[in-house]
């Protein structure tokens, strides 16, 4: 008898190794004595998407009954709202699952999530993107990074989305990733309450290597002029500059700003702390605006100016500078200069902001600058109103643009497109590596 066993082992190992597996992989594992019941569990594993090439990268889990273990953990994964067409990049990423006890391993990693507020729908999405996860211990990284996170301001409210959004964050050690992180980004000016705050909206920074990309982006915007005090407020306006490969990214968009609208190299590091998101901008985008500005009557000179006071400019809707060029020059009937001295005139709204103001001024025949005009809050503009005359006080005005009116329009757009039902966005995926 022995020997019948020792020989359908001989014919199991021959059949392993005829899949590419080495059977050396599984001499501690209780191994079925037929090849026959080796069969099935190959092809089950087949039948739901995994090679050749996946078997033999995890041979173990050849060792896992099929009605004993795969069937029941699969079933249990597709209850929760696993999707069947995610099951081969699940099982790639952690096989280990099909030795998983539902009971002690699978359950409490749910119940943990739903506890954080993950909703529902979305406890199978995080476990999809990050299924490692469903190896975790509770009391493990996972506490410890929730309670950092909580500790420097994230808003417990937020912590369902902060790991609907980036999972990954579970699996991250706060004393060698997320702490580290955080206080680096603290010495570069950004207050704690501000890391929460960006940490709430786009989690996804916390995968950003610290030595690997974010410390030499940083020194890259130095590099090209930003100041240091100025380092905190871009990182506020655009987080993603921490995670792009910024120093080719600067390089190309320094050369396309000098040769295109002479904007010089001290200029360049103005455009990039009042609007970051400049290094991402498009050379066909760029010139589509810069010859827009030319063709209403700029001076590429006066264009150069207005772009460095006011980048925005470069990222508009074309049709709504039109509108706004065209009331500018049919109706308001003022010189071209005023719009060098504030191009943030182009970011305001037309039939919100800009012709109503006008027409009360008219009405009430003041003279004043477009700034005057502008750049103020609609309470501060009915106060003023109020008045008969224009004091001169009133009258120094601010041509600078106000570029927190628009980070935070923008970031208002971001919430609302964000789903109720759902705080997952595939979109994020592109940051991870």
């Amino acid at each position: 008898m022995e020997r019948d066993r020792a020989a359908r082992r001989a014919d199991v190992d021959a059949f392993l190794v005829s899949l590419g597996v080495d059977p050396g992989e599984l001499a501690g594992l209780e191994l079925p004595v037929t090849v026959d019941v080796m069969r099935e569990r190959v092809e089950f594993l087949r039948s739901l998407g995994l090679g050749p090439d996946d078997l033999a990268a995890y041979p173990l889990a050849l060792g896992c009954s099929v009605r004993k273990n795969m069937v029941p953990v699969l079933d249990y994964l597709g209850k929760i709202g696993v999707r069947r067409d995610e099951l081969p990049h699940l099982l790639r990423r952690y096989p280990q699952v099909l030795h998983a006890s539902i009971v002690v391993d699978l359950a409490p990693v749910v119940k943990y999530l739903q506890g954080m507020d993950v909703k529902p729908g979305d406890v199978p999405r995080v476990l999809e993107r990050y299924p490692e996860l469903l190896g975790f211990k509770l009391e493990g990284t996972m506490s410890t990074s929730v309670a950092y996170l909580v500790g420097i301001g994230v808003a417990r409210r937020q912590i369902g989305g902060v790991i609907t959004r980036f999972p990954e964050v579970l699996g991250m050690r706060v004393g060698k990733i997320i702490k580290p992180f955080v206080e680096h980004l603290q010495g570069i000016g950004l207050q704690r309450l501000a890391v929460a705050r960006m940490i709430e909206k786009k989690p996804y920074v916390l995968g950003f290597g610290l030595e690997e990309r974010v410390k030499p982006n940083i020194e890259a915007l130095l590099e090209f002029g930003v100041r240091r005090e100025a380092l905190a407020s871009i990182v506020i306006q655009y987080p993603d500059v921490l995670g792009v490969e910024l120093r080719e990214k600067l390089v190309e968009q320094q050369s396309l700003f000098e040769s295109s609208i002479l904007v010089s190299g001290d200029d360049f590091g103005r455009v990039i702390e009042r609007m970051p998101q400049a290094i991402s901008l498009g050379r066909a985008a760029v010139l589509k605006h810069v010859n827009f500005l030319t063709g209403c009557g700029f001076l590429l000179s006066q264009v150069s100016k207005m772009v460095v006071g006011c980048p925005q400019l470069l990222a508009l809707n074309m049709d709504i500078m039109k509108m706004n060029f065209e009331y500018f020059k049919n109706e308001m009937e003022r010189d071209l200069e005023e719009l060098v001295e504030f191009p943030a005139f182009f970011t305001y709204g037309l039939e919100s902001t800009i012709r109503y103001r006008h027409g009360i001024v008219a009405k009430k025949g003041f003279t004043c600058s477009l700034a005057w005009l502008l750049n103020c809050s609609d309470a501060k503009f009915d106060e003023r109103m109020k008045y008969d005359t224009i004091g001169v006080e009133e009258m120094e005005d601010d041509n600078s643009f106000d570029k927190d009116r628009f980070v935070e329009q923008v970031q208002d757009e971001d919430d609302e497109d964000m789903e109720e039902d759902s705080d997952y966005d595939e979109t994020d995926d592109e940051f991870i590596e």
